[in-house]
């Protein structure tokens, strides 16, 4: 049995952020629009406080539970990337919640190997919401 590369990992200062807002807000959800400004960030919501819809990819989950979702726009530009969340200073957008900590999550990314991309190419589609 092959395990599938993962699309969707977190760094260990993304982790731990994640953690501190977990215990402090609750269950947790991204979402990635790749929208202009603040919609090529990931926004971090409370479960179920960001609506999904039929566009929108899961990615994955991080830190044990949390979903990413992805719009199926950026999904089908980042399928052949893997995509890290990172922290970083500075502030992000208002209605994600890590905003009033002084820090933003933004996305690194990297191009899957050619054999990740073939093992992904004839695996099932990832699952859409709605």
């Amino acid at each position: 049995m092959t395990t599938l590369p993962l699309r969707i990992l977190t760094t260990p200062e993304a982790e731990a952020l994640i953690a501190r807002l977990k215990q402090r807000h609750g269950p947790l959800m991204f979402h990635q629009s790749g929208g202009c400004c603040d919609g090529s960030a990931p926004m971090c919501f409370l479960r179920g406080e960001f609506k999904v819809g039929a566009q929108d990819v899961l990615l994955g989950a991080v830190a044990c539970d949390v979903q990413v979702w992805i719009g199926a726009a950026q999904f089908e530009y980042w399928r052949h990337t893997q995509v890290t969340i990172d922290v970083v200073p500075g502030r992000g957008a208002g209605m994600s919640l890590e905003s009033p900590e002084g820090v933003r999550f933004i996305v690194r990314s990297r191009i899957f190997t050619d054999a990740e991309a073939d093992e992904l190419e004839v695996a099932e589609e990832p699952p859409r919401g709605g």
